[in-house]
């Protein structure tokens, strides 16, 4: 999955333009991510996410950072022996292309807020 653009409420993936936030899996987008308080990151909003298996998860947290990842969401992502990286949209965006021009084989899925 290749990101080729990134402005406040749009990303482009392999060509595709998305308006809503997404989690980038290695084989699929998913668009219809929202979690159970908005602006809010909880574990439960990550179940997918973990069921995945990645190796590394990168969130961006919005254009502005509003997006908050408590403590208690980082600990849950650590105990499963996940690294992960949280950074508003657009820092988050450039690791997630960073990773994968390094060819790592790392399994990296990116979960992205588009806006604020």
């Amino acid at each position: 999955m290749k990101i080729s653009h990134y402005s406040l409420g749009r990303i482009t993936i392999d060509g595709k333009t998305y308006t809503t936030d997404v989690i980038i899996y290695p084989n699929r987008v998913d668009s219809s991510w929202w979690r159970k308080e908005g602006h809010y990151l909880q574990p439960v909003d990550l179940e997918d996410i973990i069921n995945a298996k990645p190796e590394i998860l990168i969130i961006g947290s919005g254009a502005s950072g509003v997006m908050k990842v408590p403590e208690e969401t980082l600990k849950l992502i650590k105990s499963k022996g996940i690294e992960v990286h949280v950074g508003m949209t657009g820092s988050a965006v450039e690791l997630f292309s960073k990773i994968q021009s390094e060819k790592s084989d790392k399994r990296i899925i990116a979960a992205l807020h588009l806006t604020c």
